[in-house]
């Protein structure tokens, strides 16, 4: 098995919202902000290479959007998930599945794309099987006035009438080597991937975790629809990647790739060091 990082390029997003009420005197030094208060995260997605599967986590922003979308967003890089995925050797075609985490634009926009000849949304990967949870999908299609505008028609509603949608079921694995975890401080039944790779557990952290320096427990943004439950999600988690040493994949840290962590004499978590995926052995 082989795993590859797949850059979905960069975005920008306010720095207060991606920090909560942590004040900016203290997030400013983790990820300086720009005039506008925004702050650069990253689209970081995840191919598992297995035997004949090839299994993309995640798919970014995506590039179907109006200017005026993007104008609040202010993607730049580079690549993008195509792009990316031919970089690391594969065409799209052969991607067999997509896990998306949860269903928020940044993270699977990038699935579904306009056909200009049909003039129709559609499948990005037309041959791959698209997997989420099934109690996330009624949230997303049932949604709060909060969350609402993170769940896109038609990054969601192509999936489901291509019949390409599937739902994650514990006793049924993609793989032997993946399993989940299911959050719901951030969002209604967040997937967090785990791989067992390498004598390793690597864990996408998706938005549970989006970067190194939201690893304090109370470093929680405020999209997230159940604050106080992230926390005590978040505490569980962290305490358990150390007992474990899991090796932390962060999909939106734009530096920092993915890591592991200790507690600290005072309780806290920190970072041990940064790694990049192809160092870990």
């Amino acid at each position: 098995m082989k795993l590859h990082t797949i850059d979905a390029g960069f975005f920008k997003l306010d720095g207060g919202a991606m920090f909560g009420v942590v004040p900016k005197k203290i997030w400013y030094k983790l990820n300086p902000s720009d005039e506008n208060n925004l702050c650069t995260w990253a689209m970081r997605c995840l191919l598992i290479e297995k035997g004949d599967k090839l299994i993309l986590i995640d798919t970014g922003l995506g590039n179907k959007q109006d200017a005026k979308f993007f104008s609040h967003y202010e993607p730049f890089g580079n690549t993008d998930i195509l792009i990316s995925i031919l970089n690391a050797g594969f065409n799209p075609d052969e991607i067999t599945d997509v896990v998306l985490t949860h269903l928020h634009f940044d993270h699977c926009g990038g699935a579904v794309f306009f056909d200009n000849s049909k003039q129709k949304f559609l499948p990005t990967f037309k041959n791959a099987k698209y997997w989420t949870h099934k109690n996330h999908l009624n949230h997303a299609f049932c949604s709060n006035p909060r969350e609402k505008a993170s769940f896109l028609v038609e990054n969601i509603r192509p999936l489901v009438d291509s019949g390409q949608l599937y739902f994650i079921e514990e006793n049924q694995p993609i793989i032997e080597e993946l399993s989940f975890e299911i959050f719901n401080g951030h969002t209604e039944s967040m997937l967090v991937p785990i791989i067992e790779y390498k004598q390793n557990k690597i864990v996408y952290c998706a938005d549970l975790i989006p970067s190194a320096a939201h690893l304090p427990v109370n470093f929680v943004m405020s999209y997230d629809i159940r604050p106080l439950d992230t926390m005590s999600e978040k505490e569980k988690f962290l305490q358990d990647s150390v007992n474990q040493n899991y090796i932390l994949f962060f999909e939106h840290d734009k530096e920092i790739e993915c890591g592991q962590i200790r507690r600290s004499e005072r309780g806290k978590f920190e970072l041990i060091q940064g790694l990049k995926l192809s160092e870990i052995g």
